[in-house]
């Protein structure tokens, strides 16, 4: 069974080019302390977060046929539902595009989706440069995972993009940089602005993001690793 956390029945924005409904599951390995999802992350928020039946949503996408474009499944971190397949599957049989947003850290189940032709859009959060990444996702983190998920993407024929949530006390001009020389050459690249709002860790809620100019400045030196790169937010 899926663990759906929360759903948000019409979005223009987190689909490009889309109209979608976005679902939320429960669960994640990551804790980003900047992260704004706490109650899809934290096990003892998660008990008390409410679950939608997965009928309820199955209903919900059998009455939107023919009105929404596709599905945006997120967490969390949705590759951690051993279900995952099927789940999307059935989505996909009511003609539905899905796009996964991941973290990257479970490359084997992002091979499995490419390689079923599940998924028809990949958004991959890089949380930081190398040499920051366990700071930034708050855990230990298996670098080699996250390398072969984006070799993956990179290599693969699903349509994807990368994506950094820049935020101040956790990343330097200098970490994007470094950043963006690992990851590229690559299609699409976008940093996101933080946003200080019930934070992992209480005390981002305090910390005011970057000035937009600052990441345009950033985007500016690092547009030539990618096809694609801009700010967001």
């Amino acid at each position: 069974m899926i663990e759906i956390g929360g759903l948000e029945k019409s979005t223009l924005i987190d689909y490009p080019g889309r109209i979608a409904a976005t679902v939320f599951l429960m669960g994640c390995n990551f804790r980003c302390p900047f992260c704004y999802s706490s109650e899809l992350v934290l096990p003892e928020k998660i008990l008390k977060q409410p679950r939608i039946p997965e009928k309820v949503f199955f209903d919900f996408l059998k009455e939107r046929q023919g009105l929404l474009d596709g599905i945006v499944i997120c967490g969390g971190e949705p590759t951690l539902q051993k279900d995952l397949p099927g789940f999307i599957k059935k989505i996909k049989d009511l003609g539905y595009l899905v796009k996964l947003d991941t973290n990257g850290s479970n490359p084997e189940m992002l091979k499995r989706l490419m390689g079923q032709g599940l998924i028809d859009y990949v958004a991959m959060d890089v949380k930081s440069c190398k040499e920051k990444y366990d700071l930034a996702a708050g855990v230990k983190v298996d670098i080699k995972k996250i390398e072969e998920s984006i070799e993956t993407l990179k290599q693969g024929k699903t349509d994807y993009e990368f994506r950094t949530t820049v935020v101040p006390i956790v990343h330097t001009k200098e970490d994007i940089l470094s950043l963006a020389k690992w990851l590229g050459p690559a299609k699409k690249y976008y940093l996101q602005n933080f946003r200080g709002e019930k934070t992992i860790d209480p005390k981002f809620e305090n910390v005011k993001p970057y000035p937009k100019d600052f990441l345009l400045e950033i985007q500016k030196e690092i547009s030539p690793f990618f096809e694609i790169c801009q700010v967001r937010g």
